[in-house]
């Protein structure tokens, strides 16, 4: 049986979309149909077997399109696998040990039942949209600390999950 999975992502200036992609190139590789798409677009999940969720995080909050997708999809989300992925420290710490969900997110993945997440490093460079993008630059905060060889572990993991649900 095919199974095809949605990775949603809600992002501010692309960064949390290249890792959504990434999530989703890695689990095509294991035979898996994923689809990638801004959480603000998605109507309905009913073509999915199970869902992605990934958010830009703001000022210890997810980007406000993954908050949405997540209460408007509240009910489809709970009888289906889901799994969530932050994206945000503009440092190495999410390299160096694993960052807990911010407070909104832990709700969210307690009422769903959530299979797991994972907090990446985040990417701000150049020519970034918003007053406090721009501030966070001007004072020479900003760098691409996203590791995509853990983002590939990370994603195979949940390939993983998924296929050992199929051969149930």
């Amino acid at each position: 049986m095919e199974q095809k999975v949605l990775v949603a992502h809600g992002t501010a200036n692309g960064s949390t979309q290249e890792i959504a992609e990434t999530v989703a190139e890695v689990l095509r590789t294991t035979g898996i149909t994923a689809e990638v798409l801004p959480a603000r677009s998605v109507t309905e999940l009913d073509r999915y077997e199970a869902v992605v969720v990934g958010g830009a995080l703001y000022a210890g909050r997810w980007h406000k399109d993954a908050r949405r997708f997540v209460r408007r999809h509240r009910g489809a989300l709970a009888h289906r696998p889901v799994w969530f992925f932050s994206s945000g420290p503009l440092d190495s710490t999410a390299s160096q040990r694993d960052i807990p969900p911010v407070p909104g997110v832990k709700r969210a993945m307690a009422r769903l039942d959530a299979r797991g997440h994972v907090t990446f490093g985040g990417c701000l460079t150049e020519g970034a949209q918003g007053r406090i993008a721009r501030m966070i630059l001007r004072n020479g905060k900003g760098g691409d600390f996203r590791d995509f060889a853990a983002i590939e572990d990370w994603a195979m993991g949940v390939a993983k999950e998924l296929g050992a649900m199929t051969h149930r």
